[in-house]
């Protein structure tokens, strides 16, 4: 879309947000607020853009007749370049993905319980990065391991009502193999270990992102396991599902009640399949035109947690700092910002090249 088109968008939305009946059907209502708040930086900017042209204009007119008008002049020059390079920013073709909320799920590998317990701690860095965030989060699916760490565990995090920005915005390029290097709580001689944990991360999809077919799904039930309350180990309310035609195959425990892990488990296929259907359709684009930083290629080792020399280093986009304490306690934005900011620029090299 160009321009003038986006801004007619964003108009007609505006009007049917006014109306009750919109309102009625939730999902829709939420959609469309969504695009409302990704549009409106765009509209904004432009109408500031075209207000300070129109202030230049008049300062340039009267600036033989008063010099402060010719200073004016100068300062609404600069503002305007900054609101164009703004506005070229905001007009590069975005991630399709990146009002979606997001499923993070983070699962133990190499290293055995010490991988385990870094799953841990990696759930409490995303936990309280949403809390600075501003977004709310959900445990749909655990397994905790014996000394207190997880073999795997899924959330669901979600943006506030309004947010201009979607989760996936910023958790997409979490994905990949997360190495950390410290003295295991195991470790009796004080040797430094190195282990690794998984981190797969999909856009929650939506009921019209993707369809499925009951008649594509077989659905076993288990008893759940592992510490929890009056349900674990004597029910059998624990759900596997596996979606035929692809053999993926997703499982939820942690709800009482089967009907409830069924619906988990079913938001967390969904997405897999999104994500699926959206990484052919990018091999089919071009290979080329994947983003190195997007990849969840889970055999790709994203980052470092260097506890002796509390440093945190992402080796997609060469990023270190020495606050890995803070890092782990959610402060994660300039690590995530580094990330954002590397991907903008391939997009901006792409969009100039076309």
């Amino acid at each position: 879309m160009n321009l003038d088109e986006l801004i007619s968008e964003y108009a007609d939305i505006e009007g049917r947000l006014s109306d009750p009946a919109v309102h009625a059907d939730q999902n829709l209502a939420r959609r469309l607020g969504k695009r409302y708040a990704a549009l409106r930086p765009i509209v904004e900017t432009y109408r500031e853009l075209t207000g300070t042209e129109d202030d230049l204009g008049t300062a340039r007119e009267l600036a033989g007749e008063d010099e402060a008008f010719a200073a004016e002049a100068t300062e609404l020059e600069k503002r305007k370049g900054e609101l164009e390079e703004r506005l070229r920013h905001l007009l590069v073709p975005r991630d399709p993905n990146d009002d979606k909320d997001t499923i993070l799920e983070i699962k133990a590998g190499e290293g055995g319980e010490e991988s385990a317990l870094f799953a841990g701690d990696l759930l409490r860095m995303y936990l309280r990065y949403a809390e600075r965030e501003g977004w709310k989060t959900e445990v749909i699916d655990s397994h905790p391991s014996d000394l207190g760490g997880y073999k795997d565990v899924t959330v669901a995090v979600k943006a506030k009502g309004g947010a201009e920005q979607g989760v996936w915005t910023r958790l997409k390029f979490e994905g990949g193999v997360h190495r950390v290097q410290r003295v295991p709580a195991t470790e009796s001689q004080g040797r430094i270990h190195t282990s690794a944990v998984g981190v797969l991360v999909t856009p929650e999809a939506e009921d019209v992102d993707v369809q499925v077919d009951p008649n594509d799904l077989r659905i076993d039930v288990y008893r759940s396991s592992g510490p929890g309350g009056q349900s674990v180990n004597t029910t059998d309310s624990a759900v596997r599902i596996t979606h035929l035609p692809t053999g993926v195959v997703v499982s939820c425990q942690n709800e009482k009640s089967q009907l409830q892990n069924k619906e988990q488990a079913l938001r967390i296929l969904r997405s897999r399949l999104l994500a699926i259907a959206q990484e052919e359709a990018d091999a089919a684009a071009s290979a080329e035109r994947k983003s190195q930083v997007r990849t969840v290629d889970r055999s790709e080792r994203v980052r470092t947690y260097n506890y002796p020399e509390n440093r945190i280093s992402d080796h997609r986009v060469g990023y270190k700092a020495y606050n890995l304490d803070q890092v782990l306690d959610g402060d994660l934005h300039n690590v995530t910002q580094a990330l954002v900011d590397a991907d903008m620029e391939r997009r901006l090299a792409e969009a100039q090249g076309s």
